[in-house]
């Protein structure tokens, strides 16, 4: 009864915004291509490149997921190369970041309005072997007409808060159906696995595999902790690293150097690392009105560190430079950028400090505070205020160093076993 009344309101209200949707497109053409894709419009070049090949079908609402799919395809292709893949976002965000990152082989697409007779229309165009819904993108229409289609179906790398689990039980008998037709859920903690299992999924479906978006590899941490340090010239000094900073934040996180160098009997390093290279004439200028001289670090490698600001000018360093630091902060989340990937950091067994502005890597913030490996601070003041607190608690200090390394040791092996599930669903 209720996936019937969701499909007549669902089908309603599409007819009855259409002519102001056509007006939008008359007013701004740039949209066009967007709401095409929404109403089930697939390209001509698409279907004929298409071939014979299965085609898997993964469906990624936005940046976050995108990510999750990129390793999964690099995963799955590197060794199943006939395999035909098209990815499908929910934002024009996401669709973006997914055709600048996954090859020129993989068809991104805006993904249909949750209506049947479009989510049939998108279905017979691209008739896919499999079906990947990322995380927990449970759309009824997209869902119900998979299953009725024969489609097979798998849930990857999912994940239910609690919130959204107490929201779903509202309606346990409608959540049974919609998940009804997934023949493998793939569940990131145990716990996620207890509230799909609790809404209907049988316990035989599910299987806990971890965080494909941050399984990385396994290293040797000391060592290359002690090459980074020794590149930075370290001694016994802190090293504060503030990782793709935005326009906005290095105010902020020059003040908390500021601050942190005034601790009696410590000694700080703090090494910035801007998003974009093309910013660094910003930075500088910043640097410069609070007399504070700089090194960069490309140059460190011929010649020693001579202040304790160290700007770093190059890219591709920094996921591996976080290995050297004692306290590190991640950029994009003072400022409303949605935040940069703190597993990055995390993996190298350190806390991690952010700000509000996360929304890109909710599931990452969730799994390190759950924890007690990341903390969100709401400004400068506290993000001295936490730092000081773990200098002076070595404890607590030592316990957030050893959950942060345990946290990503459990999402290692991830994208095998993801990938694993999905090569065994193509062989039935």
């Amino acid at each position: 009864m209720l996936y019937w009344l969701y499909r007549v309101f669902g089908t309603l209200f599409f007819f009855l915004s259409f002519p102001f949707v056509s007006l939008y497109i008359l007013i701004k053409p740039q949209s066009r291509y967007g709401i095409a894709g929404r109403i089930g419009n697939i390209p001509v070049e698409y279907r004929k490149k298409k071939g014979k090949s299965p085609t898997l079908w993964v469906h990624a609402s936005s940046v976050g997921e995108v990510q999750a799919a990129y390793v999964l395809i690099t995963e799955l292709v590197s060794k199943n190369k006939n395999c035909n893949v098209v990815l499908s976002t929910m934002t024009m965000h996401g669709l973006n970041v997914a055709r600048k990152q996954l090859p020129p082989n993989v068809f991104c697409f805006p993904a249909p309005l949750d209506v049947p007779f479009i989510v049939r229309r998108v279905l017979t165009k691209v008739k896919p072997s499999l079906y990947i819904c990322l995380e927990t993108e449970l759309w009824p229409a997209m869902l119900t007409e998979l299953k009725k289609s024969g489609t097979t179906m798998a849930l990857l790398n999912g994940r239910m808060t609690e919130r959204s689990f107490n929201r779903y039980s509202r309606v346990h008998g409608f959540m049974q159906q919609v998940l009804s037709g997934f023949s493998k859920v793939s569940v990131i903690r145990e716990e996620d696995g207890n509230r799909f299992r609790n809404l209907g999924v049988p316990a035989e479906r599910i299987q806990v595999t971890g965080n494909i978006k941050y399984d990385f590899p396994e290293e040797d941490l000391e060592s290359t902790r002690k090459h980074y340090r020794s590149i930075l010239g370290i001694q016994k000094e802190k090293v504060f690293i503030c990782g793709s900073t935005r326009s906005g934040e290095e105010n902020i996180l020059a003040g908390v150097f500021q601050k942190l160098q005034d601790i009696p009997g410590e000694d700080f390093v703090w090494v910035i690392a801007p998003r974009h290279l093309e910013r660094l004439g910003e930075v500088h200028d910043l640097l410069s009105r609070y007399g504070m001289q700089y090194n960069l670090y490309t140059e460190l490698t011929n010649n020693k560190r001579e202040q304790r600001v160290v700007l770093v000018d190059c890219m591709g360093e920094l996921t591996r430079l976080y290995s050297a630091g004692d306290f590190i902060f991640c950029g994009g989340s003072l400022v409303e950028k949605r935040g940069h990937n703190i597993m990055e950091a995390a993996r190298w067994g350190r806390p991690v400090y952010y700000g509000p502005s996360m929304d890109d890597y909710r599931d990452a913030v969730e799994i390190l505070e759950n924890d007690g490996a990341g903390f969100q601070v709401a400004g400068g003041t506290e993000l001295v205020e936490q730092i000081v607190s773990h200098l002076n608690d070595d404890t607590s200090y030592k316990r957030a160093c050893a959950n942060a390394a345990r946290v990503v040791s459990m999402q290692r092996g991830a994208a095998i076993r993801q990938a694993d599930i999905v090569r065994s669903l193509l062989l039935h």
